[in-house]
């Protein structure tokens, strides 16, 4: 079965990885991060740092395009408004409260509602470094393959919120630059969290098919490597599926083509790059991995019906 790519993207349209790099911003510590943001932030433990997020807080960038980062990262979000977390082409704009994890390496992006408020935790394995069993088995919520996110009501709220004001508490009114006792409620935090997420995805995969669970694993695949990766045949290596497998088990279970979700995630990156940034349009092409800007022009106008800049001035005017 041939290569299937999105309609204007061929082989020669895509970047090498090697100069890929330059436009996908990776962050090695976490003060480097926090600077991105233009946060007054910055933390003494290169290991651990606890982040209030406050509503009307300005001091941090409400946008930040796709990014990698070197570390950890857990947040409980509420009154979340009109933020936007993207990482797979599930519907999350409509957002109140949610928690979600991820691991070092994986693509990132956000735009913050400036109502939001809640607990952002960064961190390292090495400040658990008196936790002595293997990190990422113990706590698979952490994935190195995708991004886990959980939409939570306001009971569940409730419920959660408490147990990260005991870390920030203590992280907070830590006389340790090791921030040692927080860090041990952190770990008991995650324990806590691990029964909740285990016995959703237990709850979960009770009403999934097979179909439905590859799609699943695809969109988030899909989320993470969108921007390197654009063709089935490339997700069914990583998936150890074959790709007409792959592609009748998407069609099957959405009734979509598996190639709508990778163009469509490219799509989703470019209108909040546009949208959210004062980028031009050559930088935002040569971001999402275009070979050139008339390739991203064309690619965009098929799936919009509007020129990236047809569609900024459109944007500014609503």
């Amino acid at each position: 079965m041939a290569k299937e790519s999105p309609s204007a993207m061929s082989n020669n349209e895509i970047k090498p990885e090697t100069e890929l790099k330059h436009y996908i911003p990776y962050y090695r510590e976490i003060n480097d991060f926090l600077k991105s943001i233009s946060s007054r932030h910055e933390t003494a433990n290169p290991d651990f740092f606890c982040l209030r997020l406050k509503d009307n807080d300005l001091s941090i960038s409400n946008f930040k395009p796709p990014f990698r980062k070197g570390f950890y990262f857990i947040s409980l979000v509420s009154n979340a408004g009109n933020s936007k977390i993207t990482f797979d082409n599930t519907n999350v704009t409509r957002l109140n409260s949610f928690l979600v994890f991820q691991s070092p390496g994986l693509l990132y992006s956000f735009y913050r509602d400036s109502s939001a408020s809640g607990y952002v935790i960064y961190f390292k394995k090495e400040c658990l470094s008196f936790f002595k069993p293997d990190f990422d088995n113990e706590f698979p919520f952490f994935s190195i393959l995708q991004t886990n996110f959980f939409k939570l009501n306001e009971a569940k709220f409730s419920q959660f919120a408490p147990l990260f004001e005991e870390v920030f508490s203590a992280y907070e009114n830590s006389g340790d630059s090791r921030h040692t006792i927080a860090a041990i409620k952190f770990l008991a935090l995650l324990y806590q969290l691990k029964e909740y997420t285990t016995a959703f995805k237990q709850w979960e995969e009770g009403f999934t098919t097979p179909q439905q669970i590859l799609l699943q694993k695809f969109i988030q695949l899909v989320n993470n490597f969108y921007i390197e990766k654009r063709t089935i045949e490339e997700y069914a290596v990583l998936l150890n599926v074959s790709p007409n497998h792959l592609s009748q088990s998407v069609k099957s279970a959405s009734g979509k083509n598996a190639l709508h979700y990778i163009s469509g995630r490219i799509l989703s990156e470019a209108k909040s790059l546009i949208r959210f940034t004062h980028y031009d349009i050559a930088e935002i092409a040569y971001q999402l991995n275009f070979s050139d800007p008339a390739n991203f022009g064309k690619f965009f106008k098929k799936h919009t019906g509007h020129t990236p800049l047809e569609y900024r001035k459109l944007e500014v005017q609503k």
